[in-house]
């Protein structure tokens, strides 16, 4: 039995020690010893995630830079009881995950019917050449229009731990273990959550081609 507890602390120091590797954990350590520059790193290096991830939640263009600075006052506040337990972008994504949900939780839902087509990577939206724009009948860059808008839509009804879920996986690249420590649930849920958004979406947006 204590062969196994010191063999689980070993393991546990060895974790700790791999995540104080890390340079962003780091800087929160010092801004936790009172570090004003360290802080104003750690923003300067984390401000366009976050305020990606809240355009493409909420899309709500006027609240971007609010919730953001939320977020950052948040864990500024936290900093002094800061421990290393895993990289500091998963804790990020936690914070900023569930900032977005309390904040909107309990509001009358609203249609966030804006610019998705600024959320994406740019491979994703390329631009067309002329040489292709003049290929393009102006009926079918109507529809290619409209099939934005109807995309914009579908995003925007998502419900909420899906449509983060979407954005996690999709635009940041996270692990289904990733997203299941942001979100606290378990993978089989991950799974669950990403099936049906995925579900949801192609079924709205093969209800919007069939007009």
């Amino acid at each position: 039995m204590e062969h196994t507890e010191l063999l689980h602390e070993a393991m546990m120091n060895d974790t700790r020690d791999s995540h104080l590797a890390d340079p962003d954990n780091q800087l929160m350590i010092r801004v936790g010893s009172g570090d004003k520059n360290a802080f104003k790193q750690l923003v300067q290096r984390h401000q366009r995630l976050v305020t990606g991830i809240i355009f493409r939640y909420t899309g709500n263009h006027p609240e971007i830079e609010d919730l953001a600075q939320d977020i950052f006052l948040k864990i500024y506040k936290a900093s002094p009881r800061y421990v290393p337990r895993a990289r500091f972008k998963t804790w990020l994504y936690k914070i900023v995950a569930h900032h977005c949900f309390n904040y909107f939780r309990g509001q009358k839902r609203r249609s966030f019917v804006t610019s998705y087509n600024q959320s994406l990577p740019e491979d994703d939206n390329p631009p067309l050449h002329d040489a292709e724009a003049q290929k393009k009948q102006p009926e079918h860059l109507l529809q290619q229009q409209e099939l934005h808008t109807a995309l914009k839509v579908a995003l925007s009804e998502l419900p909420d731990r899906q449509r983060m879920a979407l954005i996690l996986h999709r635009f940041e690249d996270l692990s289904y273990r990733e997203i299941a420590s942001v979100l606290g649930c378990s993978l089989s849920a991950v799974e669950s959550l990403l099936f049906r958004a995925m579900s949801t979406l192609k079924e709205k947006l093969h209800s919007h081609e069939s007009r």
